[in-house]
């Protein structure tokens, strides 16, 4: 079958004005000078992160599904109903992003928030079907966060499929949940052990290329690929032109893409 792509894209933030009561935008601010000051960012992309705050907006969906249209890539955005850990956007954005994103033929899921119990994971699930309308979909937990049990809990919930865990392995299925480990994550790439950004493209570039070297030896079926889609904007150009180059490179080279949903559809078939 040969090793097919799923690219992801998670939602963290809207706009920052709705960082009003946490510590979310002077951390903003002092990073950015650090980036700039060590020489890891350009006086433009600096200038630009600045103009995000005055137009608040810290959000490139449009753009970024315009972008995988004309590549042909099915991408599925996860988007949260939760409040948590520096995700502070209200149910009415997510809302109008799930349907605005449902409405240009992508696929949408769950950011999760609560990953320690049960009635957090059921209540998200419950508002996410009712805002978008769908009665199967997936999860991915904000910052990767996952307890012992959660794939029971996810389980139990009706989840049809978590994409959270960080490993080399091929899709499998718990229960009636399927696991599709996370491969690629564009803040892995780009930060190296470090609280600041410390790789240049050309260096995300070769990281990116030896990945992939290593999922064709384990005969990886499904290679998973997280982009956030803040990033996709020329206020983070090196991000931007990585993820550009990483479309390219997989179209390029003979990689197919498809989503979760057919990933899943596929696999019961074998």
């Amino acid at each position: 079958m040969g090793t097919k792509i799923i690219i992801s894209h998670d939602v963290d933030h809207i706009k920052p004005f709705e960082h009003k009561r946490d510590l979310i935008l002077p951390k903003f601010i002092v990073r950015n000078f650090i980036e700039y000051v060590i020489g890891n960012i350009s006086t433009l992309e600096l200038k630009n992160r600045f103009k995000s705050i005055i137009e608040n907006k810290w959000q490139n969906i449009e753009e970024l599904m315009r972008f995988d249209r004309e590549n042909e890539v099915v991408s599925t955005f996860f988007l949260a109903v939760n409040n948590g850990k520096g995700l502070s956007y209200s149910l009415e954005d997510a809302e109008f992003w799930i349907k605005r994103i449902l409405g240009k033929g992508f696929n949408v899921g769950v950011h999760g928030i609560g990953y320690e119990n049960l009635n957090s994971i059921n209540r998200e699930h419950k508002i996410f079907r009712s805002l978008s309308g769908l009665k199967k979909f997936g999860i991915r937990m904000h910052y990767l966060r996952v307890s012992k049990d959660i794939l029971k809990f996810l389980n139990k919930a009706g989840y049809l499929f978590d994409s959270s865990l960080f490993r080399m392995s091929n899709p499998y299925k718990v229960g009636k949940i399927w696991e599709f480990p996370l491969h690629v994550m564009d803040s892995y790439v780009f930060y190296d052990g470090s609280r600041w950004q410390n790789r240049n493209l050309k260096q995300a570039i070769e990281t990116t290329k030896r990945t992939l070297e290593r999922t064709l030896n384990k005969d990886i079926q499904y290679f998973t690929i997280l982009f956030h889609d803040r990033y996709f904007s020329d206020a983070y150009m090196t991000w931007k032109d990585w993820y550009i180059w990483v479309i390219k490179y997989l179209k390029d080279n003979g990689f197919r893409f498809t989503d979760y949903h057919q990933a899943i559809k596929e696999m019961k078939l074998h």
